[in-house]
C-alpha cells in the first residue's frame, strides 16, 4: 500500500471499482445489478471497502455490505469465505473482498468473485482490466462517501448484511457439513491475528463442545501481526505459540486459520513431538474421510485438486474406482470445475490445493472455517475407530504409494527473467528435433506439458486438456528412474502475484525414505542443470 498507480491506494481502489462496475453493467440488461462487499481487519481495509461501495452505488448498484447495521453489535470484519457465500445467497452479479490474506502487514488486496461465487477467470479478467483503463477518472461525488452512504441507506440501495449472511452461513454449515458432535476432541485454535475467531466460536457450539481454547496473543484481529514473521500458518514458527499453549494444556492437536480465514492448517503431536501436516497430507485425510463417510452414490462423486498438488488422491481414486479431475493452479479453476461437474449431475464434496486451501460442499472457494469443522469431526471419527491422522496417512501410503513433496521457489529480481529461463529450457535443453527435453540429469523425461505454448505429450494432436495461457509460464514434467514403480512429477510456474518462480516436486516410491530422497534430489538436479542461480541471478528462498 503506497502512492502510485502500481500500488494499492484510494485512487487505484476507486479506479478498479469503477471499471469493474462499468463492465458488469455493460453485460446486463437488469434494472439493477447488485454486488457483495466485505473486508478484513487490515490497515485501510475498511477505507478501501467504503470507497468500493461508493463507486458501485454511484453506478446504480444495490450494495450488500457485509458490515453490522445494529449499533454496538458485532464487528465490521468478515472472513473471506462469507463473500462468495453471499454472492450465491443474494444471487449477486459479483463480490469483492478487501484482504491480502496471509501477506505481510504492508500489503492489501482486492479479490473479485463472479456471479457464480467463484473468483474470476479468463476472459473476464482481461475484459475487466480493459474496462478499468477506460474508467480512470473519478466520478462526481466519488470522494463524498458519507453523503453517498446516507442517501443510499435511505433509498435502500445500501444494505448492511453481515448478520443475515452470518446466520445463513451457520445454517449452511449445520445442514451441509455437520455429521457428528465432537465431545471427545480437545484442541488449541489460532486465527493468526486474523478474523476467524468470531465465526469459528459460533460454529464450535454447534459441534457439541465448549472447549474452545485459543492462543491469547493471536486471538484478536491485529493488522500488524506482532507475534509472527509472516502471518501464514505454513511458515516455519508460525504455530509455535499454539504448540506451546497445547503443551501447557496437555493437548495434542492444533488448528489454525490464516488471517482472512480461507486457509487451514493443523499440527498433531505424535510420540511426544509436534508434526505440522502439509496441505497435501491434509488433502488426502479429507478425501479418505469423505470416502469412508459419504452418504450417497460414490459413482456420482468427483474429487478435485490442482495440478501442482499431490497425485495421491488421483492414485486413491484410481484404485478405489472413484472419479478424479485436476485443474490449473488456484481455486478460481477448482471452483469453476466443480460447478461444471455439478451441472453434469455429479457431486463435488471436496477439492483442495497444496497451499492449505480446502473447498467443501456449498461454497466454490476455499474455506478455512469449514475445513476446521470437518477436521474436528474427522478426529472424532478416528477416535471412534481407534486410529489417528498419522496412522491413516501411513495406511494410505501403503495402499496408494509413498508420495513425498519438495516445494519451494526462487525470487526473481527482474520479472522478464522468468520468461528467459523458461524459453531457455524449451529451446536449449531439447535434443535435435525433439518436442521437449528427454532427460534431466540421470532421470528420463517421459511426459511434458507446457501450458504457455499449448503442448501436452500424451494427448491427441498434443493439445493440452487444461486451459492454455500464453501470458503465464507453466511447465509440468514426469521423470522416471530405473525402478518402474518410482516416478517424480514436477511443475514449475511463474507466480501471478509475487516475483517468484515456484517449483512443486512430488516423488512416488515404495518407501517413505526413498520418496523423500527422490523429491529432494530432483530439486538439487533442477538447480544444477536448469535454474543455475549463480549464473541466472535467481535468488534462492
Amino acid at each position: 500500500m503506497e502512492a502510485g498507480f502500481n500500488r494499492l491506494n484510494d485512487v487505484t481502489i476507486l479506479q478498479a471499482s469503477q471499471g469493474l462496475a462499468s463492465y458488469i453493467t455493460s453485460l446486463n440488461t437488469k434494472t439493477q445489478q447488485s454486488v457483495v462487499i466485505g473486508h478484513d481487519h487490515r490497515l485501510n481495509s475498511k477505507r478501501f471497502a467504503d470507497i468500493t461501495a461508493t463507486a458501485f452505488l454511484l453506478k446504480g448498484f444495490k450494495v450488500y455490505y457485509l458490515e453490522s447495521f445494529i449499533e454496538g453489535k458485532g464487528s465490521d470484519i468478515v472472513p473471506t469465505p462469507l463473500v462468495p457465500f453471499a454472492v450465491d445467497y443474494f444471487k449477486s452479479d459479483c463480490g469483492i473482498m478487501i484482504t491480502a490474506s496471509h501477506n505481510p502487514a504492508q500489503d492489501n488486496g482486492y479479490k473479485v468473485y463472479w456471479n457464480n461465487g467463484c473468483q474470476i477467470i479468463p476472459p473476464y479478467d482481461q475484459s475487466i482490466a480493459e474496462s478499468i483503463l477506460q474508467n480512470l477518472r473519478p466520478a462526481d461525488n466519488a470522494w463524498d462517501i458519507d453523503n453517498v452512504f446516507k442517501i443510499s441507506k435511505e433509498n435502500k440501495s445500501l444494505l448492511f448484511s453481515k448478520e443475515e449472511i452470518l446466520t445463513a452461513y451457520l445454517l449452511h454449515i449445520n445442514a451441509n457439513l455437520l455429521k457428528t458432535k465432537v465431545p471427545d476432541v480437545k484442541f488449541i485454535y489460532t486465527p493468526m491475528h486474523g478474523v476467524g475467531l468470531e465465526v469459528f466460536s459460533k460454529v464450535i457450539s454447534m459441534l457439541g463442545t465448549n472447549s474452545l481454547l485459543t492462543v491469547g496473543e493471536q486471538a484478536q484481529p491485529d493488522p500488524y501481526f506482532p507475534t509472527v514473521k509472516f502471518p501464514n500458518p505454513e511458515e516455519k514458527g508460525a504455530l509455535d505459540l499454539a504448540m506451546k499453549k497445547a503443551d501447557e494444556q496437555g493437548i495434542d492437536l492444533v488448528l489454525a486459520n490464516d488471517p482472512d480465514a480461507d486457509r487451514f492448517s493443523a499440527a498433531v503431536k505424535t510420540n511426544g513431538k509436534w508434526r505440522q501436516l502439509t496441505g497435501n497430507e491434509i488433502g488426502f485425510l479429507f478425501a479418505d474421510y469423505i470416502y469412508n463417510t459419504y452418504e450417497g452414490e460414490l459413482s456420482k462423486v468427483y474429487f478435485i485438486n490442482s495440478t501442482v498438488s499431490s497425485q495421491m488422491i488421483a492414485s486413491m481414486c484410481l484404485k478405489r474406482g472413484l472419479n478424479y479431475a485436476d485443474t490449473l493452479t488456484g481455486f478460481k479453476w477448482i471452483g469453476n470445475k466443480a460447478i461444471d461437474l455439478e451441472k453434469q449431475g455429479y457431486k463435488v464434496p471436496f477439492g483442495y490445493e497444496e497451499a492449505i486451501g480446502f473447498m467443501f460442499n456449498g461454497i466454490h472457494d476455499k474455506d478455512g472455517i469449514a475445513a476446521a469443522v470437518v477436521f474436528l469431526q474427522m478426529v472424532q471419527f478416528w477416535k471412534e475407530n481407534n486410529t489417528s491422522a498419522i496412522e491413516v496417512l501411513e495406511k494410505g501410503f501403503e495402499n496408494f504409494g509413498y508420495f513425498k513433496e519438495y516445494n519451494s521457489y526462487y525470487i526473481v529480481p527482474q520479472l522478464p527473467l522468468t520468461k528467459i529461463i523458461f524459453d531457455t529450457i524449451r529451446h536449449e535443453k531439447k535434443v535435435g528435433s525433439a518436442s521437449f527435453p528427454d532427460h534431466l540429469g540421470q532421470y528420463s523425461i517421459t511426459y511434458w506439458r507446457d501450458l504457455t505454448i499449448g503442448f501436452e505429450s500424451d494427448t491427441i494432436n498434443n493439445v493440452p486438456l487444461l486451459p492454455i495461457d500464453s501470458s503465464s509460464q507453466m511447465i509440468t514434467a514426469k521423470l522416471l528412474t530405473d525402478n518402474n514403480t518410482e516416478y517424480i512429477r514436477f511443475t514449475m510456474r511463474g507466480s501471478g502475484t509475487e516475483p517468484k518462480l515456484k517449483i512443486y516436486i512430488e516423488a512416488r516410491a515404495d518407501t517413505e525414505d526413498r520418496a523423500t530422497f527422490l523429491a529432494k534430489d530432483v530439486w538439487d538436479t533442477l538447480r544444477k542443470e536448469w535454474f543455475k542461480p549463480d549464473e541466472t541471478g535467481l535468488q534462492e528462498a
